[in-house]
């Protein structure tokens, strides 16, 4: 059977956003989450920050972000978390906020991302007193 396929677009907003696609390339896992996204629609040939990605297959027009899938204690560790992707957002509004385009709007996204970054920091060490971090136990 195919795996189908989704798009998401809740990122859709400027003439950038408007450009990139976000697929879903694989079916939900055990826990009701997918774990293979692709965004394209963009040249890393045309940006000057490609040289110190070149390893990372950045000669494609797309970047496949692949989630943890499984287990850790079982399959080991064979993807990101949320918890990386919001850490890498959080550094870069950091450096905005640091720089000449620091705003408001900026210091409230922050902030929320700092808090869902606690409150998945939260979940994970009810999980370990439980016994159950790293297993597909509730």
């Amino acid at each position: 059977m195919d795996t189908p396929v989704r798009t998401i677009t809740d990122h859709i907003i400027n003439p950038a956003n408007d450009k990139l696609t976000i697929t879903v390339t694989d079916a939900p896992g055990a826990g009701g989450a997918n774990h293979a996204y692709l965004v394209a629609g963009f040249e890393p040939a045309n940006n000057p920050s490609t040289d110190g990605l070149r390893d990372a297959g950045s000669n494609t027009a797309g970047q496949g972000i692949l989630f943890q899938n499984g287990p850790i204690a079982e399959v080991g560790v064979n993807g990101i978390t949320q918890e990386v992707l919001l850490a890498i957002v959080a550094d870069r509004l950091r450096s905005f906020q640091a720089g000449p385009f620091s705003c408001r709007e900026n210091a409230l996204a922050l902030t929320k991302i700092e808090e869902a970054m606690h409150w998945l920091q939260q979940r994970t060490l009810a999980r370990m007193r439980r016994g159950v971090e790293g297993t597909n136990k509730a």
